[in-house]
């Protein structure tokens, strides 16, 4: 009997609200791209707006959470293994959070990006934004997986979608390195205070690479089972 059928005997396949719980993780993370255009811009009356957006979906994703860890079937005939998507839950779930942890603080204390660093943070935040996007789409196709018994051209394609991702966030961690030396180069203008902040959004920034490429990592290895 074929994975998705079998699932069906004990209710709705886990791996759709699982895919919507990712598709909402990003959600919140892609709003960063307009919300550091808005800072940069210092239209604060939009980057409040957006972080409210950021919040929002975060909230979505936290309740398909809570209801997919609730109702997860625990019967040994699940297409994958319990414990996997669990785990691949709890590294999506790190997605929103930490885009709500970047837009929360920079509202909180108004901060401001150097104009100098401008180009450069946005091109950093749309590249670990475009590693969760790729990270949402390999999960997407993990329900075409599960009815071809992890064979076939769709392997293939969600192979090739995980080695995009890892270029990716190899991409996000170069130009880190190279936003931290803009702002090392400016230390000594700004207030301590606000130089620490600044480097604790550079490093949240990239966690959202990080997290995504996490993401792409876990169900690599639910591939190789």
């Amino acid at each position: 009997m074929p994975f998705a059928n079998l699932s069906n005997l004990f209710g709705r396949s886990p791996i759709k609200p699982l895919q919507e719980h990712m598709a909402l993780a990003v959600r919140a993370a892609t709003e960063l791209i307009g919300f550091f255009a808005a800072v940069t811009s210092n239209d604060w009356e939009r980057a409040r707006t957006i972080q409210q957006q950021v919040v929002d979906y975060e909230h979505q994703a936290d309740d398909i959470k809570k209801q997919l860890r609730l109702h997860l079937p625990k019967s040994l005939f699940l297409p994958v293994p319990r414990t996997d998507l669990l785990e691949l839950l709890a590294m999506q779930d790190r997605i929103p959070n930490r885009a709500k942890d970047i837009a929360g603080i920079i509202i909180g204390r108004r901060m401001s990006i150097p104009v100098i660093m401008k180009e450069q943070m946005n091109e950093f935040v749309q590249t670990s934004v475009a590693a969760a996007e790729q990270a949402l789409n390999a999960i997407n196709g993990l329900d075409e997986l599960l009815e071809t018994g992890f064979s076939g051209r769709e392997l293939a394609a969600v192979e090739n979608m995980i080695k995009e991702l890892d270029e990716l966030e190899e991409k996000a961690d170069r130009l880190e390195i190279g936003v931290r030396t803009s702002l090392f180069a400016l230390e000594a203008q700004l207030p301590p205070v606000d130089v620490m902040f600044l480097y604790n959004i550079i490093d949240w920034v990239g966690d959202i690479a990080n997290r995504a490429h996490d993401v792409g990592g876990r169900l690599q290895l639910l591939l190789a089972r």
